[in-house]
């Protein structure tokens, strides 16, 4: 009985020792992510509007990208959207540009919220999170300021207040 129960115990202890192991394994090999530092070309994307047109980063050099990436459910997203969109129309004859990518969330979502915030920016779905993932996004909203040579200026995570964006946009204005 008394081997049994010493058995048993050596069984567990063995079983969890492999549950700890494993887990400081997975913890200390997972691909970290890394955002795209200042000073560093922004990574070319291609991802579509909700208007069926097509968004390619690399398109817009020679003017300012205001890169902002941004999820419905994220309460600081949802209360900067009309500050980009007021600092948008001021800008976006002067070369600088909106891209707001939303992270993999259905089109009637985002359709919806953009049209109870009245955005006129292009808004395009990061349907497989590839542009997140390269960019390192985490947490939400994550904001990438890229220059008119397609480098970064500026990285910035949280919500933004009008007068940041304003700011912000002088800076990209080529």
């Amino acid at each position: 009985m008394k081997k049994r129960r010493l058995v048993m115990r050596t069984i567990i202890l063995l079983v969890l020792c492999l549950a700890v192991g494993y887990t400081l394994y997975a913890n200390l090999t997972k691909d970290n992510k890394v955002k795209v530092a200042k000073g560093q070309k922004a990574p070319d994307f291609i991802l579509t509007d909700m208007q069926g047109k097509k968004h390619r980063l690399s398109d817009y050099k020679g003017q300012g990208v205001f890169l902002n990436f941004w999820g419905t459910w994220c309460k600081p997203c949802e209360k900067e959207m009309p500050y980009i969109n007021n600092q948008y129309n001021q800008f976006k004859n002067k070369g600088v540009q909106v891209i707001a990518v939303n992270i993999a969330e259905t089109e009637l979502a985002v359709n919806d919220f953009a049209e109870r915030h009245k955005l006129d920016f292009p808004i395009v779905i990061d349907k497989d999170k590839e542009v997140m993932n390269a960019y390192g996004i985490n947490p939400l909203p994550a904001t990438f300021l890229i220059d008119k040579n397609g480098i970064v200026v500026e990285y910035y995570t949280g919500q933004l207040t009008e007068q940041k964006i304003r700011e912000f946009m002088e800076r990209i204005k080529p």
